[in-house]
This record gives structure tokens, C-alpha cells and sequence, in this order.
């Protein structure tokens, strides 16, 4: 299909094509969301390509895509063939136009004035048709909330004042709507951050991941608009400058260990998911330790979780 004939087909019919070829019908557009909804856990894996790469992937057992842009390419134009991608090779098992799509950015959440200048690079990823952004190195509840201002059009509900009005523009709408498979009116109803907005489908997500940002780990992950975070062990390793003090939890460096639970516990104080390496041995005492996004987890893996928690959605 040409980009031409691509734009003029119809938004709904992909929809319910999906639901016709795998008899279910997908209550959200985000599956990530559906299914934390439903207190599962899900899984992702990772993606940094184009539309070749995207077509492969959407056929993939894992619940998300984490698209790798912090330390790979900022390429909106890849990023965009990839979603193309994803929506040629769809539809999912479960009814969904594609896989959920999380990426990381070279924007860093360091301070407010940083992000204050390059929140146009949330806006851009998103308009590529993705579900989610995930901001590393989340040291400044200020910086977080340019973030999730960055996610919201200026009439979203609800109205949090402490956030400020939305910046996303009317335009922005086209190509994201096309990838979505909806109408561009219904994408800006639900282009806002989950569970802030309980219709919304984008899934926010942090990264603590050094000793400033654990200083603020209640701060951060409060703020209205964030539906997951992590501890990201490989760099809070380096900023405590225990760079092999990370492993399976039983291995992990008191400070490292230390670390990790005080993020777990500003999750479940602010009721968001929480993200840690899971493996076979270990998913179903995680997910009742209160991990909710399994990361690196191989195929065995996922099924003993998905069993854990009652899953009957196709894969």
C-alpha cells in the first residue's frame, strides 16, 4: 500500500478487521494499559528500527515495545516507518491494531530548565503514532511534569493545576490518528497519560535510575500523569559507583538493594506500575512482591506469569 492509498483508507475498518480475524475485541487501543487494567503483568521487548523492522515485530508475544531513542538515533522519520510497520504486519492475537509502543528519548528528566527546553521532543516522539514515553534519569518532580504538560492538548480532563495547560496543538493530530486507526477527533480525546485520565492511552513511565533522582523518589513519582517507573540498576550502579553491585535480587549490593526498594515503595505509594528484570524462577514471587512490567524475560518466562495471574487474553 502506497502512503497515498494508506491516507485515504478508512480508520475503523482495521479495527474491526482485528477483531473479526481473532474474535476478541480489544476494550482499549493500548494493550499495556488493557491489561494492567486487569492487574497482569506484562512484558516488552525492544526496538530501534524502521518499517522493516516494525512489520517483524508485530507479530510479537510480548505485550510492549520499548523503542531505544536515548542511546540510539533520534529519527522521528524511522520511528514513524516503524509504526507504519506495525500496522501493516498487524494486527495482534489479541485484537490489537499493534503492539503498544514506550520509547526512551535523549531528554533527560535532570532539571526543569532542560525540559522546559526540549519538550518538543515528547511531542514529536508521540505524534509518530507511539502509546508512551519513558524519561530517564527522572531527578525533578518539575521536569516530570514538563513531561506529562508535553503528553496533554490544552482542553484535556481532568484539569490539574499544578500541571498546567497541555502544549500539544491542533495539527498534531494527523499522523498519529492514521497509525491509531481512529478518527482524529476521538486520538485527541485519548492522547492523554493513563491513569490521570482513566480514557487515556498514553503510558508514562520513569526511570530513577541515579542517586539524584532517588533523593526525589516519592517527589517524581508523584506527579499527576505517570503510570510506571523503574530503578534502572545499570545506571543507579554507576552513580553509586557500584558498577557490578546489580544481578538477581539476592545478589544485589545492600545500597543497590536499598535503592531498589525505596522506588518499589514510592510506586505502590503512588499506585503505579513497577518495572524489574524478571526470570523463570522468579516472575510469580515478583509480580507478588509487586512487579508489574517484566523486563528481559525470555518466552518460558512470560508464560509462568501470564498463568500466575489467570491470563486468558491471546498471548
Amino acid at each position: 500500500m502506497t502512503r497515498k492509498q494508506f491516507l485515504a483508507a478508512p480508520l475503523l475498518a482495521p479495527v474491526a478487521a482485528a477483531s473479526a480475524a481473532t474474535g476478541t475485541k480489544p476494550r482499549r487501543i493500548n494493550r499495556a494499559i488493557e491489561l494492567l487494567e486487569d492487574g497482569h503483568m506484562i512484558f516488552y521487548t525492544g526496538g530501534r528500527g524502521g518499517y522493516d523492522e516494525g512489520k517483524q515485530l508485530a507479530g510479537t508475544a510480548y505485550d510492549y515495545i520499548n523503542y531505544e531513542m536515548e542511546h540510539g538515533s533520534l529519527d522521528f522519520t524511522a520511528l514513524r516507518g516503524f509504526m507504519k510497520g506495525l500496522v501493516d504486519g498487524g494486527p495482534t492475537r489479541s485484537g490489537h491494531r499493534t503492539p503498544a509502543v514506550i520509547a526512551t528519548l535523549p531528554v533527560l528528566g535532570i532539571d526543569e530548565v532542560h525540559m522546559r527546553a526540549n519538550f518538543w521532543v515528547v511531542q514529536q516522539t508521540l505524534l509518530c503514532g507511539v502509546h508512551g514515553i519513558l524519561l530517564c534519569h527522572a531527578r525533578e518532580p518539575d521536569a516530570v511534569k514538563w513531561m506529562v504538560r508535553a503528553a496533554r492538548y490544552p482542553n484535556a480532563k481532568p484539569v490539574v493545576p499544578e500541571l498546567g495547560e497541555g502544549l500539544l496543538g491542533n495539527g498534531s493530530q494527523g499522523y498519529p490518528a492514521e497509525i491509531w486507526g481512529v478518527s482524529r477527533g476521538e486520538y485527541q480525546r485519548k492522547a492523554d497519560p493513563w491513569p490521570l485520565n482513566p480514557d487515556g492511552e498514553f503510558l508514562l513511565g520513569l526511570k530513577i535510575e541515579d542517586r539524584y533522582a532517588l533523593e526525589n523518589a516519592e517527589k517524581v513519582a508523584a506527579v499527576p500523569g505517570i503510570g510506571f517507573a523503574e530503578w534502572g540498576p545499570g545506571d543507579m550502579g554507576l552513580s553509586l559507583d557500584l558498577p557490578d553491585g546489580h544481578g538477581p535480587n539476592r545478589l544485589l549490593h545492600p545500597r543497590m538493594r536499598e535503592a531498589r526498594s525505596k522506588v518499589l515503595n514510592a510506586c505502590k505509594q503512588n499506585k503505579l506500575a513497577f518495572l524489574n528484570t524478571v526470570r523463570e524462577n522468579d516472575v510469580t514471587q515478583m509480580y507478588e512482591e509487586g512487579v508489574r512490567i517484566g523486563a528481559g524475560a525470555s518466552e518460558a518466562t512470560m508464560a509462568k506469569g501470564r498463568r500466575h495471574t489467570g491470563r486468558t487474553m491471546p498471548w
